[in-house]
C-alpha cells in the first residue's frame, strides 16, 4: 500500500493512494486516528486495506502533499553510509567503526511538490537523496535478526544541507541540517510488505533532469537491520518515528567546482518501488 497525509480545502487528511488519486481515509475511520502518526501508534494498518478498492475521493493533482508522518516524535538521519560517499572525504576512506546520527526537526521538512527554500544566509543549499525507514513496531535494545520487522514501510528524503552551517560549531551538524523547509520527504509511505529487498534498493537523484547521484543499499555500511539495532540501544524507537538511512556520493558539495541548488531549479529522488520525490527551489524571504 502507499499511504500518504495531504492538506485539501484547508484541512489536513491522510489516505490511501490508488492509480493517480487518493481515497481519504480520514473521513473513513470515524475520528479515531487523527493522524498517520496515530494510525501506526494505534497498529491500525489493516484498516487501510478496506480502502484500497474504494472510489478515489481526490486527484493526487488536487492536492497539496504533506509529510508522510506530518510530526514524528524522532527524524533521525545517518551520516556517510555509502562505501563510495565515505570515499569522497579526503580526510582518510576508513570506514567507521558506528553509525554517524544527527537529528533533524519537524519543520525542516516539506511534503512532495512544495519548495526547498534557499536561506538568505547562505547560496550552499545542497541536495541528499535518502531512503528512509518508518518503524511501526517500536522497540529498545531490538535484536539485529528481528529488526526489520519493525519496520511500517519506507519513503524518501530529499536531506537538504545548508553546507557552510555544517561547519559552524566544532562537533556538529545541527545547524546546517535544520533551516525550515530546506528538506523534503515523501511523496508517500510504500508499506513493507510491497519492499522485496532492502538491500536491493537503487536511489537516483536528478537536478533538473541530469543524474547527480545512483547507489544502491547494497552498498551500505551500516544496514537497515544494524541502524534499527543500534539505534534502539539508545533510543526508544516508537511508531512513526523515521530513520533517513544516509545518502550516496555526487551531492553537489562535492563537485569540482561546487555547483549549490539555485531558486528554479527542480530535485527528484526516485526509487523504484517507492516513488519519485520532487521538490522545486525558491528564496526564503529574509
Amino acid at each position: 500500500m502507499r499511504l500518504a497525509s495531504f492538506r485539501v480545502e484547508g484541512a489536513d487528511r491522510f489516505g490511501v493512494v490508488t492509480g493517480d488519486g487518493l481515497v481519504d481515509a480520514s473521513v473513513r475511520f470515524d475520528g479515531r486516528h487523527p493522524d498517520m502518526l496515530a494510525v501506526l501508534r494505534d497498529n491500525a494498518l489493516d484498516r487501510f486495506r478496506e480502502l484500497e478498492g474504494e472510489p478515489v475521493d481526490y486527484g493526487l493533482d488536487d492536492v497539496e502533499m504533506l509529510r508522510p508522518i506530518t510530526f514524528p516524535e524522532k527524524i533521525i538521519c545517518i551520516g556517510v553510509n555509502y562505501a563510495n560517499r565515505n570515499a569522497e572525504y579526503r580526510d582518510g576512506v576508513e570506514a567507521a567503526k558506528y553509525p554517524s546520527v544527527f537529528m533533524r526537526a519537524a519543520d525542516s521538512l516539506v511534503g512532495h511538490g512544495s519548495p526547498l527554500l534557499r536561506p538568505p544566509e547562505s547560496v550552499q543549499l545542497d541536495y541528499e537523496g535518502e531512503i528512509v525507514i518508518v518503524i511501526g513496531q517500536g522497540g529498545r535494545r531490538i535484536p539485529e535478526d528481528k529488526a526489520t520487522g519493525h519496520i511500517a514501510g519506507l519513503t524518501i528524503m530529499n536531506e537538504g544541507s545548508v553546507r557552510d552551517w555544517l561547519r559552524h560549531a566544532r562537533f556538529n551538524v545541527t545547524q546546517g541540517k535544520n533551516f525550515t523547509s530546506s528538506g523534503g520527504i515523501g511523496p508517500w509511505i510504500v508499506t513493507a510488505d510491497e519492499i522485496g529487498d532492502y538491500d536491493d534498493l537503487t536511489l537516483t537523484t536528478t537536478v533538473n533532469g541530469e543524474v547527480r547521484q545512483h547507489d544502491t543499499t547494497a552498498n551500505l555500511t551500516f544496514g537497515f537491520a544494524y541502524l534499527i539495532s543500534y539505534l534502539s540501544t539508545f533510543y526508544t524507537l516508537k511508531p512513526g518515528d523515521i530513520i533517513a538511512t544516509g545518502t550516496p556520493e555526487g551531492a553537489g558539495a562535492r563537485l569540482d567546482p561546487p555547483v549549490w541548488l539555485v531558486p528554479g531549479d527542480s530535485v527528484e529522488v526516485e526509487v523504484p518501488g517507492i516513488g519519485t520525490l520532487q521538490n522545486p527551489i525558491a528564496d526564503d524571504q529574509p
